[in-house]
């Protein structure tokens, strides 16, 4: 396997008062200079406020394409300074040459002398409204598949800014992350296909769970808490 690309930034950041009254966030990540340690709850010095749907073991580290930055700068309906510079999705992981369409969940990545893998993709929610000052951010990025996506680590070690990316493991080359959000957010009576994900061992366990409720109750979970509507 030969896929390769360079991490053009690393990123953590603190939790702080953000968007509604008594609520936490650590979505404003900053560039980290130095090289940084990589362990199973994420990068040291990152923190998720909201541990109940931010963080742990299959949510250690967030990835975003640097390369959907053009696309939001041409889609949104007034120019973004934070589209400027990275971090703007709280992102810890930045790169060039790597979407959602060319990675497959169960993919392992070595990165720096750390071995993660992909777990899952990332589901928007109504912070991103809030961090954009577009009422439908979290929506926008949900319909469009330009989420990004989470890793779970496998060998603990250090990253930094400049590093390679390689891939070194893809057990399931059918599945994109790509193909199976567009299952959780487009083909949602898909029944066949969400059965299958449901049994995608590397997936995150909270999503296969999802696509197991969604194959056995006909019905498509509300949206509409999580994405601020």
């Amino acid at each position: 396997m030969t896929k390769s690309t360079m991490l053009n930034a690393v990123l953590t950041g603190k939790a702080v008062p953000f968007g509604r009254p008594d609520t936490l966030s650590a979505i404003g990540k900053h560039p980290v200079a130095a090289a940084i340690a990589i362990g199973p709850a994420g990068l040291e010095g990152d923190e998720q406020a909201d541990r109940r749907n931010h963080g742990g073991p299959d949510k250690a580290i967030h990835h975003y394409p640097l390369d959907h930055y053009a696309a939001w700068r041409g889609d949104l309906p007034v120019p973004c300074p934070l589209l400027e510079s990275v971090g703007a999705f709280g992102e810890n992981l930045s790169t060039l040459g790597l979407t959602e369409e060319t990675v497959c969940v169960g993919d392992i990545f070595r990165m720096g002398t750390a071995t993660v893998q992909v777990s899952q993709g990332r589901q928007p929610c109504w912070k991103l409204n809030h961090r954009f000052g577009v009422k439908d951010m979290a929506r926008r990025v949900q319909s469009t598949g330009r989420t990004g996506w989470y890793y779970r680590v496998f060998e603990p070690g250090t990253v930094a800014a400049g590093d390679a990316i390689s891939l070194v493991g893809r057990p399931l080359p059918d599945w994109s992350l790509a193909r199976i959000l567009r299952a959780f957010y487009h083909d949602t009576g898909d029944l066949p296909t969400l059965a299958s994900i449901a049994e995608l061992e590397p997936l995150a366990t909270g999503w296969r769970t999802l696509a197991r409720r969604r194959v056995e109750s006909g019905r498509v979970e509300d949206w509409s808490n999580r994405l601020g509507e």
